[in-house]
């Protein structure tokens, strides 16, 4: 019997929209305010989905605390607090959460207790952005760990 299973993480991060491709009157035409040099905040909701055959023991998809230390050591430790275009994984990016929302696919992929079937970020009440697979680069869980 497959079901489903969505938790929701929390996290804060600064960013700025701004692609290397442009020059400094496009950036500010593409990304109006979020090209602001001094970077922009936002309190980011990121919902996983995971899929599997509830365990006829437990009665569990997955187990949340296991879920859960994944999340604080590979999203949580990482991420929150941080200015994204900081990290390794927007240096050739634009820190777009149509971007984020890929990362966390990749990161939450590597959770060995359960199919994960999508990740959705709210980025703010009337912003929300949801991935569910595709050809991604075959990466590992990024190198940077928690400080």
């Amino acid at each position: 019997m497959k079901a489903y299973l969505s938790r929701r993480y929390h996290f804060s991060a600064s960013h700025r929209l701004h692609s290397e491709a442009y020059d400094q009157n496009r950036n500010r035409e593409v990304y109006g305010k979020c090209n602001n040099p001094y970077g922009h905040g936002h309190n980011y909701t990121v919902e996983v989905t995971l899929s599997g055959t509830v365990d006829s023991v437990t009665g569990m998809v997955c187990n949340l605390a296991d879920l859960d230390t994944f999340a604080r050591e590979y999203v949580l430790d990482r991420f929150d607090h941080t200015n994204l275009n900081q990290l390794d994984s927007f240096r050739n990016q634009v820190s777009t959460t149509e971007n984020l929302s890929i990362e966390m696919y990749r990161i939450f992929a590597k959770f060995s207790g359960a199919h994960l079937e999508r990740v959705r970020i709210e980025e703010t009440s009337n912003n929300s952005f949801d991935y569910a697979g595709g050809a991604l680069p075959a990466e590992g869980i990024p190198e940077e760990r928690p400080r």
